[in-house]
């Protein structure tokens, strides 16, 4: 078991992303870290079983990454063991025509968890108040009164039984350039390269800032943000599931009991 409180931005907490770690290993091996997160991944899948079985929370995973950051290896070495008829994954993109004519939230609010479920989320709303700003696609005064709404749309969720829990998976630009110069380099990952992304990097600085402001505004304690070292998958992996693992069991979560006496039952 590891400690992932370093790794919480508690509220109110100056964020430069700049100052934080893109590469550790908690003084762990390759090969520990691994057995750890096969433990993990085991012993969330049993947490999986008791949130549907009881149906009285839901949760909601949030990642936000830089291009190539990880997001979608994350969710599928994590989730891996986890059955998906009561877990659903959506990745939310450029708002679609239709989207742009509702608020900015009214296309999250629909994905969110049922009760019993698990929603994993690759982006989300934070790219609201992130690539719009950067690409100036709104001006300041929509954007800026943007992060009061996240914080009160998330302490609704929470409020009414939505366990929340946000990573941002960091990276350095050195390290995006590799993993961009992998997709270029290898026939089965070309598809992935988008050359949108190489744009994107002149706005690295840009992005920090950006995130760093999103992360420090809306880390609260019903919706933490974790600021996760992203360049060790397994490291990162392992961090991410300690998270999700340890916020389960904080539920105390046990199987209902049957409204009928097992005993009487004669299976013909």
């Amino acid at each position: 078991m590891i400690d992932t409180r370093p790794y919480r931005i508690a509220p109110g907490k100056r964020v430069e992303l700049c100052d934080f770690a893109t590469r550790e290993d908690g003084g762990l091996s390759k090969k520990t870290g691994k057995e750890m997160v096969h433990e993990l991944t085991k012993r969330l899948a049993a947490l999986q079983e008791l949130l549907y079985a009881q149906r009285s929370q839901g949760l909601l995973v949030v990642f936000q990454a830089m291009d190539a950051g990880g997001k979608d290896s994350t969710i599928r070495r994590v989730f891996r063991l986890l059955d998906p008829s009561s877990m659903r994954v959506k990745s939310f993109k450029q708002p679609s025509q239709r989207e742009q004519l509702h608020d900015f939230l009214w296309r999250i609010h629909q994905h969110a968890p049922r009760r019993g479920y698990i929603s994993i989320f690759n982006r989300s709303h934070y790219e609201d108040v992130v690539a719009v700003r950067v690409r100036e696609r709104q001006p300041q005064e929509v954007w800026q009164k943007r992060f009061e709404h996240i914080n009160a749309f998330e302490r609704l969720l929470s409020t009414e039984g939505t366990l929340i829990l946000k990573f941002f998976l960091h990276i350095s630009k050195d390290y995006q350039k590799e993993r961009l110069q992998r997709r270029l380099d290898r026939p089965d990952k070309v598809w992935k390269f988008d050359p949108g992304d190489i744009n994107d990097r002149k706005y690295w600085d840009e992005y920090m800032h950006a995130y760093s402001e999103a992360i420090e505004s809306c880390s609260t304690d019903n919706a933490p943000f974790y600021v996760v070292p992203a360049e060790r998958r397994w490291y990162r992996d392992l961090i991410v599931l300690q998270t999700v693992v340890d916020a389960l069991d904080s539920l105390q979560m046990t199987y209902p009991e049957p409204k009928f006496d097992p005993g009487d039952i004669e299976l013909i």
